[in-house]
């Protein structure tokens, strides 16, 4: 739960404070007014990433070189051209943490109008869900990823000068090694979160594994060398959607691909709350506006005792919401 957010120079705002209610906090606000910014400082004291900056730099204030996203003991520091700062520092209770420690000290489930497309858009954004979920509830899958990409960046390198040089293939030894430790690691976390959206029987999946092992990595190490790249581990996984046994986006309707989402989404909160016992913060970015009326009672229902801050542009598009702890923020 997040009570109280201070951003300094962060996107559009120079210098904002927030209060969020326990139970329902709208944000309401025409477009282009900043709505979609507080979202992402939330997410990124949640996750240390942003879900919106190709490099996070870019929520800067332009005129500035530092901004602050500030709730409650956690704090994050960006800047830009300042020789000797780093790029990002990550601080709880003012004390400054690695990546690992500082991701999941706030649980959030988010959920944007590109969500929606999740059925149909890319493998890219399907394994960023699960790494998303993942990393907010094991400190072991956290510190897996992120050696396993390194991991993966480096072995590349080492391809391309096999290709290139012709070095000897030994100088991969090491790292096959790593993404082999690494990379079954993220396997079965990955597919214990799947089997558990599964056994929820709202949702079914099929999880599509890259295996890697060193009979796969011998497999295919010509084809590896020709083109640079490592060509199986999670990295290239995959999961597909099924609606009696058929492919949803190949086979399924807009309706039924957007309804598959929603269950996907509340199975996020389920299992973030069965893994380490709290309840999750609920970010929900004008997605009212994007469900028809029987959807917008599913997740209304399906709240609970979630905090759950909401952003909108225009009110009518918001179900009716009984709280006794609802609050507006208008901006």
């Amino acid at each position: 739960m997040i009570k109280k957010l201070k951003l300094t120079n962060f996107r559009n705002f120079t210098k904002k404070e927030f209060e969020f209610g326990e139970g329902i906090t709208v944000i309401n606000a025409p477009n282009a007014k900043g709505k979609t910014n507080i979202l992402e400082a939330i997410f990124m004291l949640s996750t240390g990433k942003s879900f919106k900056a190709r490099r996070e730099e870019e929520s800067i204030n332009y005129d500035c070189d530092l901004a602050r996203i500030k709730g409650d003991s956690l704090e994050i520091v960006l800047t830009k051209d300042i020789p000797e700062w780093p790029k990002k520092k990550l601080l709880v209770n003012g004390i400054a943490r690695r990546m690992i420690d500082f991701a999941g000290n706030l649980k959030t489930t988010l959920f944007l109008p590109e969500d929606l497309d999740l059925v149909t858009s890319t493998p890219t954004l399907r394994r960023r869900f699960l790494d998303t979920v993942l990393s907010q509830v094991d400190r072991e899958y956290r510190r897996a990823i992120g050696s396993y990409e390194k991991g993966v960046r480096q072995r590349n390198r080492i391809l391309l000068r096999i290709r290139e040089e012709n070095i000897s293939r030994s100088n991969l030894l090491f790292w096959n090694q790593l993404l082999i430790k690494n990379g079954n690691y993220i396997t079965e976390r990955r597919r214990e979160f799947i089997e558990f959206i599964n056994s929820l029987n709202k949702c079914n999946l099929k999880y599509d594994s890259s295996a890697i092992s060193e009979g796969r990595l011998e497999q295919y190490k010509n084809e590896e060398i020709a083109s640079a790249m490592t060509l199986v581990g999670p990295h290239r996984d995959d999961f597909i959607f099924l609606k009696n046994d058929r492919d949803l986006a190949s086979y399924g309707s807009r309706g039924e691909q957007r309804m598959e989402i929603l269950w996907l989404k509340l199975a996020e909160l389920a299992f973030v709350e069965a893994k380490t016992g709290e309840l999750p913060t609920l970010l929900l970015d004008d997605i009212f506006s994007e469900l028809d009326h029987e959807h917008r009672k599913i997740v209304l229902d399906s709240i609970g005792n979630h905090q759950v801050i909401i952003t909108s542009a225009d009110e009518h598009n918001l179900p009716k919401i009984k709280s006794e702890e609802l609050k507006i923020i208008n901006l």
